[in-house]
């Protein structure tokens, strides 16, 4: 899948503000007034920095009201309610917490949950394609999942929860590499099964369907490279939990340690949200000869 800014940008970044308000939510860390407002500004600018990020992808952004009454049967209308319920909740939370001063912890739980849901109905544009192979596993929820809990631990400031918990993301990241390398042909999809023409026999391209690349081509087929791949996993792997781990556990504690600890993982979550789009082969690119 061709790996579009916008989507990336908004997956990582709306997976850190809702992972660190589902922190906050549950009353971790316990702060209260200027601190309180500080996280909680920090959380709103991730999460509504990356939904609006998202509007650039699409075709009509001043139509994207729309996408929300397709909430039966769009895993993207869900996510566009729950986030919004999300911040109105949260909202709440923040302000009765920092200018009240009163800790309303049931609308607490109820913004971490949604929260959560929000991150969890991402993960499922994605994971319910089964046109792309890699994708179409609980493990991409997991993963999801695992990136906003990890991520907003780290941006809390807890430290001996996060890393913990990036250790267990980094693993989960490399199993849904290794998985999903297998994806494409365990799932039996082949140019016999695309045409239906698998009763005659084997199937091969006689000529492309189009002598010029089109939508098709730019959106759904893109290539990476095995080596380049490879490359960007193993940077990814470092900077998205090992050196944080690092930088936390053998460094002396301090705030800078901290702020490097989260640039990097930051760098780790957009290399690796690359590759996710980057290395997703769609069951389309069969008729032209490329996955």
């Amino acid at each position: 899948m061709h790996p579009a800014p916008s989507v990336i940008i908004f997956t990582s970044l709306s997976g850190l503000g809702f992972g660190l308000m589902a922190w906050l939510g549950i009353g971790i860390p316990p702060v209260g007034g200027f601190a309180a407002f500080a996280f909680f500004l920090i959380a709103y600018l991730l999460a509504v920095g990356g939904l609006l990020a998202s509007t650039a992808h699409l075709g009509n952004p001043g139509k994207a009201i729309h996408a929300f009454s397709q909430w039966r049967t769009s895993w993207l209308s869900r996510e566009g309610i729950s986030s919004i319920a999300t911040l109105l909740v949260m909202g709440v939370y923040a302000f009765n917490l920092i200018f009240l001063g009163q800790r309303i912890q049931i609308l607490g739980w109820l913004g971490a949950a949604l929260a959560l849901f929000t991150v969890f109905t991402t993960s499922m544009i994605y994971a319910q394609l089964k046109t792309v192979p890699r994708w179409n596993t609980g493990l991409t929820s997991v993963l999801f999942l695992s990136y906003a809990i990890s991520g907003g631990a780290l941006l809390a400031g807890l430290v001996n929860i996060a890393v913990v918990l990036l250790l267990l993301l980094t693993l989960v990241q490399i199993i849904a590499w290794q998985t999903g390398d297998k994806r494409f042909r365990t799932a039996g999809h082949s140019l016999e099964t695309a045409t239906g023409l698998g009763n005659l026999g084997k199937v091969r391209l006689l000529e492309p369907p189009h002598s010029s690349p089109n939508y098709l081509l730019k959106e759904m087929v893109f290539t990476v490279g095995r080596k380049h791949a490879l490359k960007l996993r193993t940077i990814s792997a470092l900077t998205l939990g090992l050196l944080p781990v690092l930088l936390l556990v053998a460094m002396p504690f301090n705030l800078v340690m901290v702020a490097l600890a989260i640039v990097l993982h930051v760098i780790g979550v957009f290399t690796a949200r690359w590759l996710f789009f980057a290395e997703a082969e769609h069951v389309v690119g069969l008729y032209y000869d490329k996955r």
